[in-house]
């Protein structure tokens, strides 16, 4: 174990805080990095794992957190991308409870203050890793190397690209082991001096490193029976390399993936919320320019590698060591050497390597203090500026964030080939209603990727919603063409051909999609409407039933049940759809509305008049909701409360059919009352 400091320490140029005063530093520089974005929404991936999520509802059981994927799928299911993270998700669910639903700024302060805890402490994790393990006399871990502990704490802490895993094995072997790397090295490839197997077997390093091993294939059986025991199915377009078309091609580019992610730890300036679909080019053969990056990577990993078994120096193998281990290892598993992984470059995935790399960082420089001390002035100047910049990046990085306009906008100038990025700018447009622009950035993700169905499917119910039916039905017909288990493309197909009155397409297409999604409420919603439309109510009926008994608060369904029976003379049956309705939607407006018209005309005007009341105490700006309320005390015969709300109605809506010829009878009407009163 190490007793004295580390030999560069007392070349940083930073001041030897007392560790509370360093923690309390580092921490300060997290929170600056990231403190504006707290009240951002929730954004990208944020609305599957967190809005949709129903396993952070108190009402679902708990259990399933440990089943269920971080999506919310069951882990078992062919649909599931295996991302096990229960205790992620039993924090956001803790948020939840805590902050009484889903409000992101609880979710953002927690992610910002834990990266703060974490950054400071990772002041005591450098200090062991570079100054070994080592204690006072009252039992108190030394930090023989403050300042460069400090130093790469500050990295970690202000890196703009900031997943879970550890290090223990490497740990073990160096510090609580202190096993002389170089001088093991030696043994075993010079064959210098026999290995004293003995020795190893009295520091019990063996029986720990087995113990370890056999918890990591625990742990990893345990993981592959919840998993259901199948991988995650993945999709080209989530992984373009590992489809290439030889084992060769794969090597290459899974090589060239590592470098980019190097990259963005050294220069963390281009980073996107997501890096698939033609973002990232393959190479396809040996003579592409961009080989010089992967023979870059590994010429400087093996001169790491060299230094770090071979230096003679102690202090400088065991940083560099765990440097490297805490680099490499916990990106092993996004490698693509184990198992296919669903994407091409995941920043986050860089967390605790990131840790790693600014260790290596930290060490490099105090390397430089301690060698050219003579530059000392300009390379504190270097330094300075590097942490300016990441405390900048980061703030820049973090602010777009904040929202998923920003985040999206931000990914057109990093990945410009990116399909996804135009179809996540298109899709947050179209959210805001700005449908023209959307269209734009769609037809963009389209030529990017011709076969993006999603792209297809969105730009498909812009242009019905634009009434250019022939080629959305075109675009809808594509889409289900490449993705025959695309149910929602079928029912938009289905609605552009209900549209066009081609009710036999239509028909088909509704019945595609409710095969390929059994529990579809809103296609047996607007299979009804087809029924409705061709006269077929027993049929629209049983559809439009079939879409509440899957979704009980399917309001338009039970809404159109009404209407139609209304429409039908089926007033008694109509009543009876509508307070069973309500019974379910005690506050929709829309049912009430509806079924007062029906209680009006089955003459129960003062239960009529109370569901009206009741829906514009909701609505009170509904001009047909007046207008109806005036037929009613116009049948009545409260004769000036018809008269006031028809004014009412016509006030709202001028042009409203029927209000005004019903209010010109009424003024009549009054008028003849009032002539003939004596």
């Amino acid at each position: 174990m190490a007793l004295t400091e580390v030999y560069w320490d007392h070349h940083m140029p930073l001041p030897k805080l007392a560790p509370i005063q360093a923690k309390v530093t580092v921490a300060l520089v997290a929170l600056l990095c990231f403190i504006n974005s707290y009240d951002g929404e929730f954004v990208f991936d944020d609305s599957e794992a967190i809005v949709n999520n129903k396993d952070l509802r108190p009402t679902a059981p708990l259990n399933n957190i440990w089943s269920n994927d971080f999506w919310g799928s069951n882990l078992s299911s062919n649909s599931s991308h295996k991302s096990y993270r229960p205790l992620t998700v039993l924090t956001f669910r803790l948020n939840y409870l805590v902050a009484g639903g889903l409000h992101p700024v609880g979710f953002h302060v927690l992610n910002i203050v834990l990266h703060a805890v974490i950054s400071a402490l990772m002041i005591d994790v450098f200090a062991i890793l570079i100054g070994g393990l080592a204690y006072d006399e009252k039992g108190r871990i030394l930090n023989h190397a403050p300042k460069t502990s400090l130093l790469a704490a500050v990295f970690f802490a202000a890196h703009p690209v900031h997943t879970e895993s550890g290090v223990n094995a490497a740990f073990d072997v160096l510090l609580i082991c202190n096993v002389n790397v170089y001088e093991l090295s030696q043994r075993l490839l010079l064959r210098k001096n026999p290995l004293d197997v003995s020795e190893i077997f009295r520091m019990g390093l063996l029986t720990r490193l087995a113990l370890m091993g056999l918890g990591g294939l625990l742990m990893l059986y345990a993981r592959w029976r919840i998993m259901g025991t199948g991988p995650p199915a993945f999709t080209e377009v989530d992984n373009p390399a590992s489809f290439a078309e030889s084992v060769f091609l794969r090597i290459v580019n899974y090589n060239y993936y590592y470098s980019l992610n190097a990259w963005l730890l050294l220069c963390p300036w281009w980073l996107c919320f997501d890096w698939s679909m033609g973002c990232v080019p393959l190479i396809k053969s040996a003579t592409d320019w961009r080989m010089v990056w992967l023979l870059l990577l590994w010429c400087i990993l093996i001169g790491l590698i060299s230094q770090a078994l071979c230096s003679q120096d102690s202090q400088r193998r065991r940083t560099l060591t765990l440097g490297l281990v805490l680099l490499v290892v916990p990106f092993l598993p996004a490698c693509n050497i184990f198992f296919r992984v669903g994407f091409v470059i995941a920043e986050r995935v860089l967390y605790l390597s990131s840790a790693g790399y600014c260790l290596l960082l930290a060490y490099s420089l105090g390397h430089c203090f301690c060698r050219w001390s003579k530059h000392r002035r300009l390379l504190c100047v270097m330094v300075l500026a590097l942490l300016c910049v990441y405390v900048v990046r980061c703030a820049l990085r973090s602010h777009q964030w904040r929202s998923e306009q920003s985040l999206f906008s931000s990914a057109l100038s990093v990945c410009p080939l990116n399909a996804k990025v135009h179809y996540n700018v298109g899709k947050n447009l179209a959210d805001k209603g700005n449908t023209s622009a959307a269209v734009s950035y769609y037809r963009e993700a389209v030529r990017l990727h011709p076969t993006y169905v999603h792209a297809m499917n969105n730009l498909g119910n812009i242009l019905k919603e634009k009434n250019e039916l022939i080629e959305a039905e075109q675009l809808l017909s594509k889409a289900v063409s490449i993705q025959p288990d695309f149910a929602a493309a079928w029912m938009n197909l289905g609605i552009v051909q209900n549209s066009l009155q081609k009710f036999e397409k239509a028909e088909k297409s509704y019945w595609n999609a409710i095969r390929f999604r059994r529990k579809y409420p809103d296609c047996y919603y607007n299979l009804g409407r087809l029924y409705a439309d061709q006269n077929r109510h027993i049929d629209a009926l049983n559809a439009w039933r079939n879409a509440t008994v899957l979704k009980p608060d399917h309001s338009l369904a039970w809404n159109n049940m009404v209407i139609l029976l209304d429409n039908t003379g089926n007033l008694g049956q109509a009543e009876l759809i509508g307070r069973e309705a309500l019974r379910l939607l005690p506050n929709d407006h829309t049912i009430m509305f509806s079924l007062a018209n029906v209680l009006g005309k089955l003459q129960k005007y003062k239960e009529s008049e109370g569901f009206f009341l009741h829906a514009l105490r909701i609505n009170p700006n509904a001009a047909s909701c007046h207008g109806n309320l005036a037929v009613l005390y116009h049948r009545w015969g409260k004769l000036e409360l018809a008269k006031k709300h028809y004014e009412l109605s016509l006030k709202l809506d001028p042009e409203a059919p029927g209000t005004r010829d019903n209010y010109n009878m009424l003024r009549r009407k009054l008028d003849q009352l009032k002539h003939s009163a004596p």
